[in-house]
């Protein structure tokens, strides 16, 4: 992954970021809210190598930790979502022919996100932090599932026809 397309990337995270800050947060859901910077962190990472991956995630959970409205410690969701993008890396040649379809692709998005919220609780407790009761717990992450089910077909086109405008001739062998 070349400077150019680190600097790229981070850029479209951080729109993301405004997205979801600005807007998304706003917007009351049934049963709880959605999170598109989580989605598309995990839609971008689904469209890398296992390097790049990692750098997405780190930058991303940077991203994410630099946050006014973040009261975890400084480095958790760098942590978490590093974690979760070496572990999809890894794995994302096995799912390929599960991802090639909306449903797929729509379910593996949902399952990164609810495996990096589950992450982000149990380094929480971990680390001391009170994160509410279990059962409330269960039901933000089973939201968020449903809700990144329901929008990633929508949004992942788009990630993909950026990714290919952006990839240089390098990466593309």
């Amino acid at each position: 992954m070349s400077p150019v397309r680190i600097a790229l990337n981070a850029s479209l995270l951080f729109i993301a970021f405004i997205i979801q800050e600005s807007v998304i947060s706003r917007i009351h859901l049934p049963i709880t809210g959605f999170s598109l910077y989580l989605a598309i962190i995990v839609s971008m990472v689904l469209l890398e190598n296992r390097i790049g991956a990692v750098i997405l995630g780190f930058v991303g959970g940077i991203i994410l930790d630099l946050s006014p409205s973040s009261q975890s410690p400084f480095g958790q969701w760098a942590l978490v979502l590093t974690l979760v993008a070496y572990l999809i890396a890894v794995n994302s040649e096995s799912v390929d022919e599960i991802i090639s379809r909306p449903v797929g692709l729509g379910l593996f998005v949902a399952a990164g996100t609810a495996l990096s919220l589950a992450l982000y609780l149990i380094l929480g407790a971990l680390l001391g932090e009170s994160n509410g009761s279990f059962g409330r717990d269960a039901i933000v992450i089973a939201g968020n599932f449903f809700w990144t089910m329901l929008f990633a077909p929508f949004f992942m086109p788009i990630l993909i026809v950026i990714r290919d405008v952006t990839v240089g001739a390098r990466e593309r062998i």
